[in-house]
């Protein structure tokens, strides 16, 4: 299977899970979900590794990096942009999450020295654009309950765009270590084990500390670890393994566009599970924002 299919799997699979995370992540909160999300994900990655035993290849200067890029990516992005999806839902979270593909564009401006003008530029206003049509219209009467914005919406965005943030400097951080043509590449299952294991351990030691913002809003239920388990399972052990292999083997360009195609991905499955036709509004946001990824790309 070529890295393009490679990535528009995972694109796919993470706009199925972010469905499945709707229910437990409010009823435990951001980070008792995620906490126990990157438990199951590390324990599911690292006998993956430990049976393939893909350790010996790893530095630990590459090992510290990676478990850096986890903790900067999945630790803090995906526990915020958890948080953001129990204030917007999962379609306003997913768009905002998408603005990843900008935020690695002013990267490239300001770490590589690249240029950010024209149809990439238009491009990034765009994105922009789309996100905030999303969050400000589109809003009916009788709207489904993952539609309804809960809380202030600026403190929504801050947690979304954090989230996309953090993903975009985690991708960063992995092409270099990941990198086909590197001296020595690194493989992505044992990456994705390193990265979630740091997730955990930090997830861990806020929950040691006994913060508040690391309890449990309510009990653990069998159906919500099964929930947990399989969205993990789809989303992290194999999504973002997938994205870690397209990385290796594509261009990034090409990867991150497609990456970005959830927004698109995640409205027909909203439609199906909660019986509401998406707004006019609501297609109109996420094409401006996968049109707006496209042209950063490829403008």
């Amino acid at each position: 299977m070529s890295y393009e299919w490679l990535a528009l799997l995972a694109a796919a699979l993470w706009a199925l899970t972010s469905l499945i995370s709707v229910t437990p992540s409010r009823q435990l909160g951001a980070f008792a979900y995620s906490r126990w999300r990157m438990g199951l994900v590390s324990l599911m990655l690292a006998s993956a590794t430990l049976v393939n035993n893909n350790w010996q290849n790893i530095s630990f200067e590459q090992a510290a990096l990676f478990a850096l890029s986890g903790f900067i990516g999945v630790f803090v992005g995906d526990t915020a942009l958890f948080a953001c999806m129990n204030r917007l839902g999962p379609r306003r979270a997913s768009l905002l999450f998408a603005c990843h593909a900008a935020f690695s564009a002013f990267l490239g401006v300001y770490l590589f020295n690249e240029q950010l003008s024209g149809w990439p530029l238009v491009g990034a206003a765009s994105l922009f654009l789309g996100v905030i049509l999303a969050v400000s219209f589109g809003r009916k009467a009788n709207q489904h309950s993952w539609e309804k914005i809960n809380g202030p919406v600026s403190i929504a965005l801050l947690l979304g765009l954090s989230a996309a943030l953090c993903q975009s400097i985690g991708t960063v951080m992995l092409k270099p270590l990941l990198s086909a043509n590197a001296a020595h590449p690194v493989d992505p299952i044992a990456a994705s084990t390193l990265r979630m294991l740091s997730a955990f351990t930090a997830h861990m030691l806020l929950y040691f500390a006994a913060h508040k913002l690391a309890r449990a809003h309510k009990p653990l239920t069998p159906r919500l670890f099964m929930m947990i388990a399989s969205n993990g399972f789809l989303a992290m052990a194999v999504g973002m393994t997938l994205m870690l292999f397209a990385l290796r083997n594509g261009d990034v360009s090409v990867v991150a566009l497609l990456s970005s195609s959830s927004p698109i991905l995640v409205l027909p499955l909203l439609w199906i599970y909660t019986k509401h036709a998406p707004t006019y509004s609501a297609w109109a946001s996420a094409a401006l924002c996968v049109v707006g990824s496209s042209l950063l790309i490829f403008g």
